[in-house]
């Protein structure tokens, strides 16, 4: 069997198998983590695309004077991700951190999973609230209150159905279906990843035929959630990944409703393509022993 990106996730078989998150902690009025202005730091990175997702919202909600953010270092090594100077990131401004480990073992000193961001920090109580993007994009959406400047709703009541299904099979087969791609160890892991991952860009292309939204007339926290992933397609997936079938550039409806979220202001300026490519193929010595960085390809939003 080859060699794992992460041994402890992957099965027998070759399947990438992703770890739960560790912490699942909401920010309440009547908890232990209410809704205060500046209590609340946000870990993130630019290349990751569940961390990218809270980035995203944190600027649609106007929530950048409530919620401090700081970027870690793209490259990631086998002590995890790290605060390190260079452009677009830079030490940890909250805890001195030197790793973001630090805050994990804070958190919970038996702790011994992977690290991962996003990762919303209390300053109180010097603890990790959470760290599941899905959990944090609707905490960001619906927790905050007063402290937001924009009381537009990323889940509103009468979608939320629908959105949980879309979100369901984006997740499985979209979201997380590249990387059960990419971080297969087996022919058989990998070609069932892959033909899920194209049936459900095949159906989300038809959808989108006649519908700028994924659900409804406006945009919701499942375009948000389809978005980092599509717009780290062509530029990483198709290539590091080997989800090489088709590009995001081939499909009519997708590429121009991605080119229209990137168009939006609280989309595109939070993407970052040095960080995504330097991410990838630097840090997943499994896949890309190298390091070498591709030049390309030459995209549209680059």
């Amino acid at each position: 069997m080859p060699e794992a990106a992460f041994p402890d996730e992957t099965s027998e078989s070759g399947e990438f198998q992703r770890q739960q998150s560790a912490f699942r902690d909401a920010v309440d009025v009547s908890g232990p983590h209410p809704p205060a202005a500046g209590r609340y730091h946000l870990y993130v990175s630019l290349a990751c695309p569940w961390a990218h997702r809270t980035i995203i919202a944190r600027r649609i909600k106007g929530l950048e004077d409530a919620i401090s953010m700081s970027v870690v270092d793209p490259i990631r090594d086998e002590r995890g991700w790290a605060f390190r100077e260079g452009r677009g990131h830079g030490p940890d401004p909250v805890n001195g951190f030197a790793f973001l480990m630090e805050a994990y073992r804070a958190t919970d000193p038996d702790f011994e999973g992977r690290v991962t961001v996003p990762v919303l920090w209390d300053r109180e109580t010097r603890s990790i609230v959470n760290n599941e993007s899905s959990d944090l994009l609707r905490q960001l959406n619906a927790s905050f209150g007063d402290l937001a400047t924009s009381d537009y709703d990323l889940y509103p009541a009468e979608l939320r159905d629908e959105i949980d299904e879309v979100n369901a099979s984006v997740y499985d087969h979209v979201n997380n279906g590249v990387y059960r791609a990419g971080f297969a160890t087996s022919q058989e892991a990998y070609e069932a990843a892959v033909r899920a991952l194209f049936a459900e860009l095949d159906r989300l292309d038809a959808r989108l035929t006649d519908r700028r939204f994924l659900v409804g007339e406006r945009l919701t926290e499942a375009d948000i959630r389809l978005f980092t992933t599509l717009i780290r397609f062509d530029a990483v997936y198709v290539g590091h990944f080997k989800c090489n079938v088709r590009r995001i550039a081939d499909y009519p409806a997708l590429s121009r409703y991605l080119g229209e979220l990137y168009a939006r202001p609280e989309f595109g300026p939070t993407v970052d393509f040095d960080h995504i490519k330097r991410h990838y193929y630097v840090t997943h010595g499994a896949i890309n022993p190298t390091g070498i960085v591709p030049v390309g390809p030459e995209l549209p939003f680059a």
